[in-house]
Protein backbone atom coordinates (compact mmCIF):
# COMPACT_ATOMS: atom_id res chain seq x y z
CA UNK A 1 0.00 0.00 0.00
CA UNK A 2 1.52 3.36 -0.96
CA UNK A 3 2.66 5.60 1.86
CA UNK A 4 0.54 8.73 2.37
CA UNK A 5 1.83 11.66 0.37
CA UNK A 6 3.49 14.55 2.18
CA UNK A 7 1.37 17.70 2.03
CA UNK A 8 2.44 20.15 -0.61
CA UNK A 9 4.15 23.27 0.71
CA UNK A 10 1.90 26.30 0.76
CA UNK A 11 2.62 29.57 2.51
CA UNK A 12 4.09 28.44 5.84
CA UNK A 13 6.60 30.94 7.16
CA UNK A 14 10.14 29.53 7.13
CA UNK A 15 11.39 28.33 10.50
CA UNK A 16 7.92 28.17 12.10
CA UNK A 17 6.46 25.25 14.04
CA UNK A 18 4.32 24.47 11.00
CA UNK A 19 7.47 24.07 8.92
CA UNK A 20 8.69 21.51 11.47
CA UNK A 21 5.46 19.51 11.39
CA UNK A 22 5.50 18.16 7.84
CA UNK A 23 5.09 20.97 5.33
CA UNK A 24 7.59 20.48 2.55
CA UNK A 25 10.44 23.02 2.50
CA UNK A 26 10.69 25.34 -0.47
CA UNK A 27 13.97 24.03 -1.86
CA UNK A 28 15.69 25.52 -4.91
CA UNK A 29 17.63 23.90 -7.79
CA UNK A 30 21.26 23.90 -6.62
CA UNK A 31 23.10 21.44 -8.87
CA UNK A 32 22.47 20.05 -12.35
CA UNK A 33 23.91 17.16 -14.31
CA UNK A 34 24.11 17.71 -18.05
CA UNK A 35 24.59 15.11 -20.76
CA UNK A 36 25.05 15.96 -24.40
CA UNK A 37 24.03 19.57 -23.82
CA UNK A 38 20.77 18.73 -22.03
CA UNK A 39 19.99 18.86 -18.33
CA UNK A 40 19.59 15.24 -17.29
CA UNK A 41 19.12 15.61 -13.53
CA UNK A 42 18.45 18.42 -11.05
CA UNK A 43 19.31 18.34 -7.37
CA UNK A 44 17.21 20.66 -5.23
CA UNK A 45 18.15 21.87 -1.79
CA UNK A 46 18.72 24.82 0.50
CA UNK A 47 21.90 26.75 1.22
CA UNK A 48 23.19 29.63 3.30
CA UNK A 49 26.30 31.76 3.72
CA UNK A 50 26.78 33.63 6.99
CA UNK A 51 28.98 36.49 8.16
CA UNK A 52 31.32 36.31 11.20
CA UNK A 53 28.55 37.72 13.42
CA UNK A 54 26.16 34.98 12.28
CA UNK A 55 24.06 37.25 10.10
CA UNK A 56 22.90 35.99 6.71
CA UNK A 57 24.90 36.95 3.62
CA UNK A 58 23.13 34.91 0.94
CA UNK A 59 20.62 32.10 0.68
CA UNK A 60 18.90 29.64 -1.60
CA UNK A 61 15.75 27.66 -0.93
CA UNK A 62 14.66 27.67 2.70
CA UNK A 63 17.64 27.69 5.09
CA UNK A 64 15.25 28.13 8.02
CA UNK A 65 13.47 24.83 7.43
CA UNK A 66 14.26 22.47 10.33
CA UNK A 67 16.30 19.42 9.38
CA UNK A 68 18.41 16.80 11.13
CA UNK A 69 22.10 17.73 10.70
CA UNK A 70 23.14 14.12 11.24
CA UNK A 71 26.93 13.72 11.48
CA UNK A 72 27.60 17.40 10.92
CA UNK A 73 26.66 17.69 14.62
CA UNK A 74 29.82 15.83 15.66
CA UNK A 75 32.10 18.87 16.04
CA UNK A 76 29.46 20.44 18.31
CA UNK A 77 29.25 17.24 20.34
CA UNK A 78 33.04 17.23 20.59
CA UNK A 79 32.99 20.80 21.94
CA UNK A 80 30.64 19.64 24.70
CA UNK A 81 32.97 16.78 25.60
CA UNK A 82 36.04 19.02 25.76
CA UNK A 83 34.11 21.37 28.03
CA UNK A 84 33.42 18.35 30.23
CA UNK A 85 37.14 17.62 30.60
CA UNK A 86 37.94 15.40 27.62
CA UNK A 87 41.64 15.94 26.91
CA UNK A 88 42.96 14.02 23.91
CA UNK A 89 45.87 14.41 21.50
CA UNK A 90 44.78 16.43 18.47
CA UNK A 91 44.54 13.44 16.15
CA UNK A 92 42.21 11.62 18.54
CA UNK A 93 40.11 14.72 19.18
CA UNK A 94 39.65 15.04 15.41
CA UNK A 95 38.58 11.38 15.38
CA UNK A 96 36.00 12.23 18.06
CA UNK A 97 34.35 14.56 15.50
CA UNK A 98 34.69 12.12 12.62
CA UNK A 99 32.65 10.04 10.24
CA UNK A 100 35.74 8.02 9.49
CA UNK A 101 36.36 5.60 6.65
CA UNK A 102 37.31 2.69 8.91
CA UNK A 103 40.98 2.56 7.96
CA UNK A 104 43.54 1.08 10.34
CA UNK A 105 44.44 4.57 11.60
CA UNK A 106 40.80 5.17 12.54
CA UNK A 107 40.25 1.79 14.18
CA UNK A 108 43.53 2.10 16.05
CA UNK A 109 42.68 5.64 17.14
CA UNK A 110 39.37 4.51 18.59
CA UNK A 111 41.12 1.76 20.51
CA UNK A 112 43.65 4.29 21.83
CA UNK A 113 40.87 6.51 23.21
CA UNK A 114 39.32 3.52 24.94
CA UNK A 115 42.60 2.21 26.38
CA UNK A 116 43.57 5.65 27.73
CA UNK A 117 40.45 5.58 29.90
CA UNK A 118 40.37 1.93 30.95
CA UNK A 119 37.66 1.02 28.46
CA UNK A 120 37.27 -1.63 25.77
CA UNK A 121 35.13 -2.01 22.66
CA UNK A 122 32.54 -3.74 24.88
CA UNK A 123 31.79 -0.30 26.34
CA UNK A 124 30.76 1.14 22.97
CA UNK A 125 27.02 1.57 22.41
CA UNK A 126 27.00 2.52 18.73
CA UNK A 127 25.53 0.33 16.01
CA UNK A 128 27.61 -2.15 13.99
CA UNK A 129 28.63 -1.55 10.39
CA UNK A 130 31.29 -2.26 7.83
CA UNK A 131 33.91 0.44 7.14
CA UNK A 132 32.37 3.45 5.41
CA UNK A 133 35.19 3.97 2.88
CA UNK A 134 34.79 1.81 -0.22
CA UNK A 135 38.45 0.72 -0.33
CA UNK A 136 38.53 0.14 3.41
CA UNK A 137 35.30 -1.86 3.24
CA UNK A 138 36.59 -4.06 0.42
CA UNK A 139 39.85 -4.71 2.26
CA UNK A 140 37.96 -5.55 5.44
CA UNK A 141 35.63 -8.01 3.69
CA UNK A 142 38.50 -9.53 1.74
CA UNK A 143 40.16 -10.30 5.07
CA UNK A 144 37.08 -12.24 6.13
CA UNK A 145 35.84 -9.77 8.71
CA UNK A 146 32.26 -8.66 9.39
CA UNK A 147 30.45 -5.56 10.60
CA UNK A 148 31.57 -4.36 14.03
CA UNK A 149 31.12 -1.36 16.31
CA UNK A 150 34.80 -0.51 15.88
CA UNK A 151 34.52 -0.20 12.09
CA UNK A 152 31.28 1.79 12.21
CA UNK A 153 32.06 5.36 11.13
CA UNK A 154 31.04 6.95 14.46
CA UNK A 155 33.19 4.75 16.71
CA UNK A 156 35.65 7.55 17.49
CA UNK A 157 32.84 9.76 18.77
CA UNK A 158 31.42 6.94 20.86
CA UNK A 159 34.80 6.12 22.37
CA UNK A 160 35.15 9.80 23.30
CA UNK A 161 31.67 9.84 24.83
CA UNK A 162 32.46 6.80 26.99
CA UNK A 163 35.79 8.40 27.97
CA UNK A 164 34.03 11.64 28.97
CA UNK A 165 31.81 9.61 31.27
CA UNK A 166 34.83 8.02 32.97
CA UNK A 167 36.45 11.45 33.44
CA UNK A 168 33.34 12.81 35.15
CA UNK A 169 32.37 9.74 37.14
CA UNK A 170 29.17 9.34 35.13
CA UNK A 171 27.81 5.88 34.27
CA UNK A 172 29.30 4.57 31.05
CA UNK A 173 26.45 2.17 30.48
CA UNK A 174 23.53 4.05 29.00
CA UNK A 175 25.57 7.06 27.88
CA UNK A 176 23.26 7.47 24.85
CA UNK A 177 20.12 7.96 26.94
CA UNK A 178 18.85 11.53 26.42
CA UNK A 179 18.54 11.89 30.21
CA UNK A 180 22.21 10.96 30.79
CA UNK A 181 24.36 13.87 32.07
CA UNK A 182 26.54 13.66 28.98
CA UNK A 183 23.64 14.02 26.58
CA UNK A 184 22.14 16.81 28.65
CA UNK A 185 25.43 18.70 28.34
CA UNK A 186 25.58 18.00 24.60
CA UNK A 187 22.04 19.32 24.14
CA UNK A 188 22.81 22.51 26.05
CA UNK A 189 26.03 23.06 24.09
CA UNK A 190 24.28 22.60 20.74
CA UNK A 191 21.64 25.14 21.75
CA UNK A 192 24.34 27.62 22.75
CA UNK A 193 26.49 27.20 19.64
CA UNK A 194 23.62 27.32 17.14
CA UNK A 195 21.56 29.92 18.97
CA UNK A 196 18.51 27.69 18.47
CA UNK A 197 16.23 25.59 20.60
CA UNK A 198 15.80 22.27 18.69
CA UNK A 199 12.53 22.00 16.77
CA UNK A 200 12.36 18.23 17.29
CA UNK A 201 14.46 15.33 18.56
CA UNK A 202 15.13 11.86 17.24
CA UNK A 203 17.92 9.27 17.12
CA UNK A 204 20.82 9.18 14.67
CA UNK A 205 21.84 6.04 12.80
CA UNK A 206 24.53 5.23 15.37
CA UNK A 207 22.08 5.59 18.27
CA UNK A 208 23.04 9.10 19.44
CA UNK A 209 20.35 11.68 20.33
CA UNK A 210 19.68 13.91 17.32
CA UNK A 211 18.32 17.45 17.14
CA UNK A 212 16.38 19.23 14.38
CA UNK A 213 17.96 22.63 13.66
CA UNK A 214 18.28 25.02 10.72
CA UNK A 215 21.07 25.62 8.26
CA UNK A 216 21.41 29.11 9.68
CA UNK A 217 21.97 27.78 13.19
CA UNK A 218 24.45 25.17 12.04
CA UNK A 219 26.38 27.70 9.96
CA UNK A 220 26.60 29.97 12.99
CA UNK A 221 28.05 27.11 15.04
CA UNK A 222 30.66 26.21 12.44
CA UNK A 223 31.61 29.86 12.09
CA UNK A 224 32.19 30.03 15.86
CA UNK A 225 34.32 26.89 15.92
CA UNK A 226 36.40 27.92 12.90
CA UNK A 227 36.86 31.47 14.21
CA UNK A 228 38.03 30.19 17.60
CA UNK A 229 40.54 27.92 15.88
CA UNK A 230 41.66 30.75 13.60
CA UNK A 231 42.21 33.07 16.53
CA UNK A 232 44.14 30.43 18.46
CA UNK A 233 46.35 29.27 15.58
CA UNK A 234 49.90 30.56 15.69
CA UNK A 235 49.64 31.96 19.22
CA UNK A 236 51.33 30.74 22.37
CA UNK A 237 49.24 28.46 24.54
CA UNK A 238 48.76 31.21 27.11
CA UNK A 239 47.67 33.74 24.50
CA UNK A 240 45.38 31.22 22.79
CA UNK A 241 43.61 30.49 26.06
CA UNK A 242 42.50 34.12 26.33
CA UNK A 243 42.02 34.78 22.62
CA UNK A 244 39.37 32.17 21.85
CA UNK A 245 36.90 29.85 23.58
CA UNK A 246 39.13 26.94 24.57
CA UNK A 247 36.86 24.02 23.66
CA UNK A 248 35.80 25.44 20.27
CA UNK A 249 39.42 26.25 19.46
CA UNK A 250 40.65 22.79 20.46
CA UNK A 251 38.09 21.00 18.29
CA UNK A 252 38.57 23.32 15.31
CA UNK A 253 42.37 23.11 15.46
CA UNK A 254 42.29 19.33 15.77
CA UNK A 255 40.10 19.02 12.68
CA UNK A 256 42.29 21.46 10.73
CA UNK A 257 45.47 19.65 11.69
CA UNK A 258 44.17 16.13 11.09
CA UNK A 259 41.62 16.19 8.26
CA UNK A 260 42.50 12.57 7.48
CA UNK A 261 41.01 11.58 10.85
CA UNK A 262 37.77 13.53 10.25
CA UNK A 263 36.96 11.49 7.14
CA UNK A 264 39.78 9.66 5.33
CA UNK A 265 41.78 9.32 2.15
CA UNK A 266 39.80 9.81 -1.07
CA UNK A 267 37.05 11.62 0.90
CA UNK A 268 36.03 15.09 -0.28
CA UNK A 269 35.75 16.55 3.24
CA UNK A 270 39.36 15.64 3.96
CA UNK A 271 40.36 17.03 0.56
CA UNK A 272 38.52 20.31 1.20
CA UNK A 273 40.28 20.96 4.51
CA UNK A 274 43.64 20.15 2.95
CA UNK A 275 43.03 22.40 -0.06
CA UNK A 276 41.44 25.25 1.92
CA UNK A 277 43.79 25.86 4.88
CA UNK A 278 42.05 27.04 8.03
CA UNK A 279 38.66 25.63 7.12
CA UNK A 280 36.66 23.35 9.43
CA UNK A 281 34.39 21.07 7.43
CA UNK A 282 32.01 18.24 8.21
CA UNK A 283 29.48 16.37 6.14
CA UNK A 284 26.41 14.41 7.22
CA UNK A 285 24.17 11.74 5.75
CA UNK A 286 21.25 12.91 3.62
CA UNK A 287 23.23 15.48 1.63
CA UNK A 288 24.54 17.81 4.34
CA UNK A 289 27.71 19.90 4.30
CA UNK A 290 28.95 22.61 6.69
CA UNK A 291 32.16 24.62 6.36
CA UNK A 292 33.50 27.25 8.76
CA UNK A 293 36.22 29.69 7.72
CA UNK A 294 38.95 31.07 10.02
CA UNK A 295 37.47 34.59 9.91
CA UNK A 296 34.14 33.29 11.24
CA UNK A 297 32.20 33.13 7.99
CA UNK A 298 30.47 29.85 7.20
CA UNK A 299 28.37 28.02 4.63
CA UNK A 300 25.79 25.27 4.88
CA UNK A 301 24.08 23.00 2.36
CA UNK A 302 21.21 20.51 2.58
CA UNK A 303 20.40 18.53 -0.58
CA UNK A 304 16.68 17.76 -0.55
CA UNK A 305 16.87 14.24 -1.99
CA UNK A 306 19.70 13.25 0.34
CA UNK A 307 21.97 12.56 -2.62
CA UNK A 308 25.66 12.86 -1.84
CA UNK A 309 27.07 13.91 -5.20
CA UNK A 310 25.48 17.38 -5.19
CA UNK A 311 26.70 18.34 -1.71
CA UNK A 312 30.19 19.52 -2.58
CA UNK A 313 29.47 21.39 -5.87
CA UNK A 314 26.88 23.49 -4.03
CA UNK A 315 29.32 24.09 -1.17
CA UNK A 316 32.10 25.26 -3.46
CA UNK A 317 29.65 27.63 -5.17
CA UNK A 318 28.87 29.18 -1.77
CA UNK A 319 32.55 29.58 -0.94
CA UNK A 320 33.13 31.24 -4.30
CA UNK A 321 30.30 33.68 -3.56
CA UNK A 322 32.08 34.64 -0.33
CA UNK A 323 35.20 35.53 -2.32
CA UNK A 324 37.20 32.45 -1.34
CA UNK A 325 39.72 31.37 -3.97
CA UNK A 326 38.14 28.08 -5.00
CA UNK A 327 40.63 27.31 -7.78
CA UNK A 328 42.21 24.52 -5.69
CA UNK A 329 38.73 23.03 -5.17
CA UNK A 330 37.98 22.55 -8.87
CA UNK A 331 38.33 18.78 -8.56
CA UNK A 332 35.57 18.54 -5.95
CA UNK A 333 33.46 21.50 -7.09
CA UNK A 334 32.44 19.84 -10.35
CA UNK A 335 32.78 16.38 -11.83
CA UNK A 336 32.48 15.01 -15.37
CA UNK A 337 29.52 13.01 -16.62
CA UNK A 338 30.86 10.09 -18.65
CA UNK A 339 29.59 8.30 -21.70
CA UNK A 340 31.58 5.34 -22.95
CA UNK A 341 34.45 6.42 -20.73
CA UNK A 342 34.54 9.92 -22.22
CA UNK A 343 33.29 13.23 -20.82
CA UNK A 344 29.88 14.05 -22.28
CA UNK A 345 28.54 16.36 -19.61
CA UNK A 346 29.14 17.93 -16.24
CA UNK A 347 27.83 17.94 -12.68
CA UNK A 348 27.87 21.60 -11.71
CA UNK A 349 26.12 24.15 -9.47
CA UNK A 350 23.49 26.53 -10.73
CA UNK A 351 23.64 30.26 -10.06
CA UNK A 352 21.41 29.71 -7.06
CA UNK A 353 22.31 32.42 -4.57
CA UNK A 354 20.36 35.53 -3.67
CA UNK A 355 20.82 38.18 -0.98
CA UNK A 356 18.90 37.70 2.27
CA UNK A 357 15.41 39.12 2.45
CA UNK A 358 13.47 40.60 5.34
CA UNK A 359 11.71 37.29 6.03
CA UNK A 360 15.03 35.66 6.82
CA UNK A 361 15.96 38.51 9.12
CA UNK A 362 12.67 38.60 10.98
CA UNK A 363 10.98 35.20 10.80
CA UNK A 364 11.94 31.96 12.44
CA UNK A 365 14.72 33.17 14.73
CA UNK A 366 14.66 30.57 17.49
CA UNK A 367 17.60 31.74 19.54
CA UNK A 368 17.19 30.89 23.21
CA UNK A 369 16.50 33.76 25.56
CA UNK A 370 19.69 35.31 26.86
CA UNK A 371 20.06 36.35 30.49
Amino acid sequence: MPAPAMPAAHTAAPGTAEAASGTLPQHAPLVVATRGGLVESVHYGSAIATAPDGSTVATAGNPLAPFYPRSSLKPLQAVAMVRAGLNLPADLLALSAASHSGAAIHRGGTQRILAMHGLTTRDLENSTDLPYGSTEREDWLRSGFHATQLTQNCSGKHAAMAATCVINGWPVKGYLDPSHPLQQLVAATITELTGEVPFARSTDGCGTPLFALTLRGMARAFGRIALAAGNAAGRTSDDAATAAPAAEAAVGLAMRQHPDMVAGERRDVTDLMRLLPGSVAKDGFEGIQLVGLPDGRAVGVKISDGGDRARMPATVRLLDYLGVDVTPLAGIGTSPILGGGHKVGLLQPTDFLSPPNEALREVGDHRPDRP
